[in-house]
Parts: C-alpha cells; structure tokens; sequence
C-alpha cells in the first residue's frame, strides 16, 4: 500500500495522478516525464526546465558519487543548488551502468545513503537490470538478487526520501508479475519497470506491452509506475493506457546532439527538413536551414528545446484524453503512424479484459477506427456482461426496428453485439462506425451473440443482420434463424416489421 499517489481521473489503465514528494515539498502532477541531467554535459539549463513544464528531473548518482569533484560539490551544495532546480529529483543508482559494463563500485546501502546525503528527493537501490530474452534460469537468479536489496533498502534510514522499487524479471511475463507482487509488499515507494531499453530502442512494442502488463497485475492500483528509459514522445499515449505514470528521457539532448527532431509520429534528421511541423517557440522563430546555419551548440541547445517541447506537449495531451475519455482514441491515431506502436496498441489489447477493470464505465463517444477497435475493452466489458440479463422465450436480435410477434427485440450492431434497445443512447453504443464495417467488427458482434446464446440456452433467437460477412456467421450458432435484411431475404412474416 502507497501514501503518496492518488488517482483523480483514468482512463484505460491510463491515470492522472498526484504524487507526493515530501522531501522536495512538492506534489507532481503525472504523467510526467523527468528529463535526464549528466551534471558532466547539460545541454539545457535545468533551471529552464519549468518553462517547458518539467516538475522532476533525474540525475545519475553513481556518476556524481564516482567524479571527485562532483561528489564534493553535491555533498557541499546539494543536488538542487549543484543542478539549479527547485522541483523534485530522482537519482538512479549505477544499474544502468551495470547493466553496461558488468559491475559497478557500490552497493545499495552505500548509494542509498549517499543519495540521502546529497538531497535527493527519490532515490534508487542498485537492482540487477536482466535484459530481454535471458534465460529462465539467469532471470530467476539475477531476480533473487534484486529481491534481497530491496529488502536491504526497506533497513536502510534515508529519512523522508522516497525510494524505488524497481521491478525486473526480463521478457518472462509470470517473473515480471511475480517481481511486481514482491516489490508492492515492501515498503518502498515507486515501482520503475526496469531493463525495457533494449524493447524500446529495437521498437519492440508489444513485447513492451506484455512487460508492463505482467508488472501491473502484480502491483496494487495505487502504484505509481515509472518506465525507465521512455522517453520517446510517439509512445506516451500507448506507455500511459498500459499504466504508466513517470518517464525519464536522455532522448531531448541525446538526438540533438546527432541533429534529430523529435515528433509524436517519429523522428526526422534536422538536414533532412524543409519545413517545421510545429509550432513551439524554436520551429515558429526559426526555419530548419536557419537552424542548421548556427553553430554546433547553439544549434544543439535550440534542437534540445524543441524536443522538450514536443515531448511536454504530447504528455499534455494524454492528460488530457484521460479527463475526457478519449485516450484509447488518441492511442489508436499514434499507434496507426507507424508499424512498431501498432504492434504496441495490438499488445495493449492482447490484455483488454485486464484493463476493462479500470476502465471508465461512461465516457466520450467511442470511435470506431479500424479493426483493433473491435477488442477495446469497452467491447470486452458488455460481451462479460450478457449473463446479466435473463432472457424470455423468442427474441429477435436486429439492427433496427422490431417485431411483434417476437416476446423481445434487443438492437445488434458491431463490434459489440447484441443490446436491450434501452441502452441505445447509453455509452458505449452510441459509438460512431464507419460506412463500411470490416470483418473483425462483425465478428465481434457475432461473437457477442454466441455469448448471450450461451447464456440463454432455453431462448429461441432470430439474427436479422445487414449482410454480415461468412467469417462473422461462423460465430454464430447453428440454433440461431439468420434472415438477411440486406439480401432481401425474409423468415416468412416474423421479421416484417424488421428495416
């Protein structure tokens, strides 16, 4: 059980939340993401990082604690004054560089407490980052280990500085959840997903999307989740449905160094652009070849900016689909720029019955926007629902109209299914369709009524549908009289009154 995060709107899995950081005095409104600082090469004042709408950061310890200078500055100054930011910090402990080189010079009590010493407000263990695709057995081992310090981290006084929990266990999904379930038992804080930048920089999305699945049905719905090393603004919509609520990004300095331009759809080579498509203060005062004009660091530095920018903007947005119930929405419209975030929204749906659990009940209009809106969790939620209704003896399942000689009329319509006709203005069947359905909404629906058929075993039933496709009928049970309007076919008079 966590103190220090609370839910004030969700959507999918995603949330926005505040998360309390009484050491730095402040409450930060998440998402959020929390720019990486090198305290050796700052590209963008830390001080400016406000303007761009930065309430963390988060900085290596492990470096400052292992550069002579740097540690005496931090210990003599504290990282605040030493960064010139007053919001809150979090430090990582060196598993990064682990994870890198092999080992490190340090252990978790000793940069637990060296964290402390210095100020950070959100501090980190040295947990054993396994990569994806390890075997069993080198997983299972390297989790034991990062099981233990956490509970060494759980000893240790660090005073009202929060601590982290990462949560490792490589690409085995039932290790993952386990890791989750362990770390949540603790007393630590925050619960990073550690070790998924290799996912991320091979665009491995939907192995991405069963990583942090898995850790979300091992953690309590009042976890703040911090994907570790996310910072790519094309997946903060998909990362933040999945549940998660804090990214860090070196990607803002890191690509304007190599002279890249962040977008929400990707990423475009400064000399490859001929015009900006965008409007933050850096693309508005300048054109590409004004920028490429200018010297190597300012150059960098206006680059830099405009990646927070874009970055800051994206995760605005996201909070924003949460509050009106649209962000599955916005998913869809990212995931559908590029190939790798499709096969991320893909595996977001891979668990939909996990996140129909969070889900808002009524929100916007449902937007019907291609096949993968067929297994939305709204869909997964009324097809659970039909063993609600207990239904009389003959029921006609229709499109439209009704018919008198049947005890019943329920409406039927894709991707969901069959429907009483009351809830025909009640969300979510009130969705806008396209025109011209694609299979997979009709064999949602058909699916639909081979549930409710199920349920109602004793029920006679009649499928009056529009020329549903033969993949959708196979769906349906053999029990079930077809009359298919569109063809102008009719069941003698019993679905007359049926358009």
């Amino acid at each position: 059980m966590t103190e220090n995060f609370e839910v004030r709107a969700q959507d999918a899995g995603g949330r926005v939340g505040e998360l309390a950081v009484p050491r730095a005095g402040v409450t930060v409104e998440t998402p959020t993401l929390m720019p990486v600082v090198n305290p050796n090469i700052v590209t963008v004042d830390p001080s400016r990082f406000p303007e761009f709408g930065a309430e963390m950061l988060i900085t290596n310890s492990y470096i400052i604690n292992s550069d002579p200078d740097l540690r005496e500055r931090a210990l003599d100054q504290g990282l605040h004054d030493l960064l010139g930011f007053d919001g809150a910090i979090m430090t990582d402990s060196g598993s990064f560089q682990l994870a890198e080189y092999g080992e490190i010079d340090t252990t978790t009590e000793e940069i637990l407490e060296f964290q402390h010493e210095v100020g950070s407000d959100i501090g980190t263990p040295v947990d054993i980052p396994t990569p994806p695709d390890v075997s069993r057995s080198r997983a299972e081992e390297e989790l034991a280990e990062t099981m233990e310090r956490l509970e060494l981290a759980e000893t240790i006084d660090v005073g009202d500085m929060l601590v982290n929990a990462p949560v490792q266990g490589s690409t085995h999904l039932d290790l993952r959840e386990r890791a989750a379930e362990h770390a949540y038992e603790t007393s630590l804080d925050v619960f990073p997903i550690g070790a998924v930048v290799p996912l991320l920089n091979e665009y491995r999305y939907g192995d991405m999307a069963n990583v942090v699945a898995a850790a979300k049905r091992g953690l309590g719905q009042d976890a703040p989740v911090h994907l570790f090393g996310a910072g790519h603004p094309m997946m903060f919509a998909l990362a933040a449905a999945l549940g998660c609520d804090l990214f860090d990004s070196a990607a803002y300095a890191l690509y304007a160094r190599d002279g890249r331009y962040l977008t929400v759809h990707g990423t475009e080579q400064l000399d490859d652009l001929q015009h900006f498509p965008c409007g933050c203060p850096i693309c508005a005062a300048h054109t590409p070849r004004e920028l490429r004009r200018l010297g190597d660091d300012e150059r960098e530095r206006l680059l830099a900016e405009h990646n927070l920018h874009v970055s800051f903007t994206e995760l605005r947005r996201v909070k924003q689909a949460i509050h009106q119930g649209r962000l599955l929405e916005l998913v869809a419209e990212r995931a559908h720029a590029h190939p790798r975030t499709l096969d991320g929204y893909r595996g977001f749906l891979d668990h939909a019955d996990q996140y129909e659990r969070t889900d808002s009940v009524s929100k916007s209009t449902f937007l019907y926007t291609g096949p993968e809106s067929a297994r939305r969790p709204e869909v997964v939620r009324h097809r659970e629902r039909l063993d609600r209704f207990d239904l009389p003896g003959n029921v006609l399942l229709a499109e439209s109209g009704t018919d008198d000689e049947f005890d019943e009329t329920w409406r039927v319509r894709p991707p969901f299914g069959p429907y009483p006709r009351e809830l025909s203005t009640a969300y979510p069947f009130t969705a806008e369709l396209p025109d011209v359905m694609d299979d997979a909404g009709y064999e949602a629906a058909a699916k639909g009524v081979a549930r409710l058929v199920a349920l109602n075993p004793e029920t006679e039933f009649t499928l009056a549908h529009r020329g549903w496709p033969q993949s959708a009928l196979e769906y349906v049970p053999p029990r079930v009289e077809r009359v298919n309007i569109e063809a102008g076919h009719s069941s003698e008079s019993r679905t007359e009154g049926v358009q």
